[in-house]
């Protein structure tokens, strides 16, 4: 069967992290790229389901309901402001006041 050239530009240190393990696996670039097309081809859909990163806030949000936080009812003006005791609550009004 003819052979075909695949061209791409990848970042260098993937790239060499990459071949790094592939060697430690036993396999070349060209080898892994052959599995992952024959792969592709197998399944009819990527042999992985790419998933969007969470954002920042999605993160904190995660982190936080696994740590089970306290809940803190905060009031606000008539203005929508909230109102905070620094005192009362301070790693929320340092979080606020910081951002």
């Amino acid at each position: 069967m003819p052979k075909a050239n695949v061209n791409v530009k990848i970042d260098a240190d993937v790239k060499k992290l990459a071949t790094q393990l592939l060697a430690c696996m036993g396999l070349d670039q060209t080898t892994a790229i052959d599995i992952f097309y024959r792969q592709i081809i197998s399944e009819r859909r990527l042999p992985f389901q790419p998933a969007v990163n969470p954002t920042l806030d999605e993160q904190i949000a995660a982190a936080a309901l696994k740590r089970n936080p306290k809940r803190v009812r905060l009031e606000a003006d008539a203005d929508g402001n909230v109102l905070l005791d620094k005192e009362l609550h301070p790693q929320i009004f340092n979080w606020a006041a910081k951002g």
